[in-house]
């Protein structure tokens, strides 16, 4: 039986790759769910499946987060993981149906929860933007800043894995760095008119296929402007994934017993004892 992967918001949820991808449970928001019913909801999920594991953006509303640690605690339960990532919503989407994809594999809980931390390093998530004045969750250069008021500039901005920006038209467009890997893409077109992405990106990034989604409702607030088109390479093929996942050495949580990889438990936190911090692999393999 697979885990349950479940989410904070419906954008969160990107359509399968193939049919044997499970679908993802969407968590109503607390404003329009009570205590109760959210408890009642996860209590159903973990009688179906054994575990759960809820992927929380760190954009969510602070309620959001609040309200999953408070069904955690009142459940009492040990099967309930919450996954948090620092990627930007459509890249958050990515590492979510990845997971659903590894979900049906031979992984134990415990190993699935703590290997999204080893995914996320593998997205590669920016956008194209119409200014850069209002962003916040990538560092922005004083001259960047400055031309970010001005009318027609556009930005390619890299969230992750390592923040990088340049002004498109510049010279430097070119210099957006981008995995060393085979990827897909997926893009979502907010209020700016561009198809850099897909002439110029996917290109230079050799990207196999492109792929377009609906814009998550929460992108414009963490991008800081609506003039947008977000973008996310990823590892689209199961095997490479699994791969990916097996070839780290496994782990037992010294205080829930749960399997891990790296060096953080994905169900309780705790670090992995006497270990140092994992660095991510330069490349993927296959």
């Amino acid at each position: 039986m697979p885990t349950a992967i479940a989410v904070t918001s419906a954008d969160l949820v990107l359509p399968p790759t193939d049919p044997q991808t499970p679908p993802a449970a969407v968590l109503p928001d607390p404003g329009v769910r009570p205590l109760d019913a959210s408890l009642a909801d996860v209590q159903l999920l973990l009688d179906r499946y054994g575990h759960l594991i809820v992927v929380c953006p760190g954009h969510v509303p602070p309620a959001t987060a609040r309200r999953l640690h408070s069904v955690r605690s009142l459940l009492e339960s040990d099967r309930i993981a919450i996954v948090r990532t620092a990627l930007p919503p459509l890249g958050a989407a990515v590492l979510v149906r990845q997971l659903r994809q590894l979900s049906a594999c031979d992984f134990s809980p415990g190993v699935l929860a703590s290997a999204a931390r080893l995914l996320a390093h593998y997205v590669y998530a920016g956008a194209v933007l119409g200014s850069v004045a209002r962003l916040d969750h990538v560092p922005v250069g004083l001259t960047s800043h400055v031309k970010g008021w001005l009318p027609g500039a556009q930005f390619a901005v890299l969230a992750g894995p390592a923040p990088q920006l340049v002004r498109l038209g510049s010279g430097d467009s070119d210099q957006l760095a981008g995995p060393e890997f085979t990827t897909d893409l997926v893009l979502a077109r907010g209020q700016l008119q561009t198809e850099w992405p897909t002439t110029a990106l996917a290109p230079r990034w050799r990207v196999r296929a492109v792929q377009e989604a609906t814009l998550p409702e929460s992108s414009p607030g963490w991008w800081g402007t609506g003039k947008l088109v977000e973008f996310a390479a990823y590892l689209p093929d199961l095997p490479v994934l699994y791969q990916l996942v097996a070839s780290v050495r496994r782990e037992t949580c010294h205080w829930c017993r749960m399997e891990l990889i790296g060096d953080r438990c994905g169900f309780c936190g705790a670090p992995l004892a006497g270990a140092a911090p994992a660095q991510p692999a330069a490349s993927a393999p296959g």
